[in-house]
């Protein structure tokens, strides 16, 4: 111990890594955005502080007047949101990435920094309903236009956007009822019309489906999804190759806004995210097993099944052509309405009632009366949100047992 207490360790030598851009998928989700400190840790250090301190006067104004890039405060910058940021960027295959406190947090930024009185903006009819709040509530009372078409149809599309658009915001799969919206035809439209693409891709992941590569302009993420997918923490996130609307428009509204997402969160995203294309494989193979019996049982108290990877799906080419596969939520019509659905519920032993989804459990929910009660009756029945309508996220145990929970619920 030195004579002012203070601890020392001596500097370690430690080999400089390849460039993330020679790494694979998979080595990007546990190494990307990784520094140490003087410490040499293994795991990503966790900064809890909310402020930084400076040498002198002159670097604390060299530091607020762009002159000097570091960290001044963590609702501006912090080292471990920035490993969450970094790392979520290069499996998305995106050059900038901005993290939120929350999922809805990342989506009403990405739409309240670009639009402004007198635009307008052209939606996907089935959205969640926080996403279709802001949009058909809120936005209009800034002097927005909003329009909503039904996302599958193209010709909807055409019409919506044949006058000059700011904004196109899209969820495909749709929550909950798993409607896919062909991107690359979608895009086209909307940049002939003078719009920015932003495309809630909660449900795809960046695993399973890469809305830049098809002529998106933004990602949102909820990461308290499947990218913790744990249960454990809320979290969003904002992605996109377009630089100065990165830098002048969301950074600037995120600085001066606050929804800045908790160090410690973004420590447990970082984290999740080394194990995510493991978990979504297997999310995805336990999805496609469970919708396959429940279609078998289609007539037999299953009125009908909707699930991406099944070829009755009614877009099912579109979501093979966009996605390496169906995604981990299976949407199931039971007959009988919502006594049936809530008999059923009620009955499972194994999967909990939640209105979370992409966690390591699986979970069941009846959006109908949850996580879209506050849409009207007609726009429930407009978007196919039947009072019978069940919506799982498959989670990550057994097959089998699930199957067998789901069988005796069903009888």
């Amino acid at each position: 111990m030195a004579d002012d207490a203070t601890p020392r360790f001596p500097a370690i030598d430690l080999p400089t890594p390849p460039s993330p851009d020679d790494w694979a998928p998979r080595t990007r989700m546990v190494r990307g955005g990784q520094t140490r400190s003087a410490f040499s840790e293994t795991s990503e250090a966790l900064y809890l502080n909310s402020g930084f301190v400076y040498g002198s006067a002159e670097e604390a104004e060299a530091s607020f007047n762009g002159e000097a890039d570091r960290y001044v405060y963590s609702r501006f910058r912090n080292p471990t949101i920035e490993v969450f940021e970094t790392r979520l960027a290069l499996v998305e295959g995106a050059k900038f990435c901005r993290a939120t406190a929350s999922g809805m947090a990342a989506v009403f930024a990405a739409l309240a920094c670009t639009v402004q009185q007198g635009d307008r903006v052209v939606a996907s009819r089935a959205l969640f309903g926080s996403c279709r709040h802001i949009i058909a509530q809120i936005l209009p009372t800034w002097g927005v236009e909003v329009e909503f078409v039904h996302g599958p149809d193209l010709a909807a599309w055409e019409a919506a956007l044949a006058k000059p658009t700011k904004a196109v915001f899209l969820e495909t799969p749709s929550n909950p009822t798993l409607e896919i919206i062909d991107l690359p035809a979608v895009c086209e439209l909307a940049h002939a019309a003078g719009a920015k693409v932003m495309v809630d891709n909660v449900f795809a992941t960046p695993i399973l489906q890469r809305p830049l590569a098809l002529g998106a302009d933004v990602v949102i993420y909820s990461a308290t999804k499947h990218i913790d997918g744990q249960g454990r923490c809320l979290g969003g996130a904002v992605l996109t190759d377009d630089e100065e609307w990165f830098t002048d428009s969301l950074a600037l509204f995120l600085r001066h806004t606050g929804p800045c997402l908790s160090p410690f969160n973004a420590w447990v995203l970082a984290k999740g995210m080394e194990t995510l294309d493991l978990r979504v494989d297997r999310h995805c193979a336990n999805a496609l097993d469970l919708a396959r019996f429940l279609e078998s049982r289609v007539g037999r108290g299953v009125a009908r099944v909707l699930y991406p990877g099944l070829a009755s799906h009614p877009q099912h080419d579109i979501a093979m052509r966009q996605m390496k596969s169906g995604g981990s939520i299976v949407a199931v019509e039971l007959e009988g309405g919502k006594e049936s659905a809530f008999a059923f519920l009620n009955a499972l032993k194994l999967i909990d009632i939640s209105n979370n989804l992409g966690d390591a459990k699986s979970l069941a929910c009846h959006p109908a009366t949850t996580t879209h009660a506050s849409l009207p009756d007609e726009e429930k029945a407009a978007q196919g949100l039947t009072p019978g309508l069940l919506r799982l996220s498959v989670g990550l145990e057994d097959a089998g047992d699930l199957i067998r929970d789901v069988e005796r619920a069903l009888v």
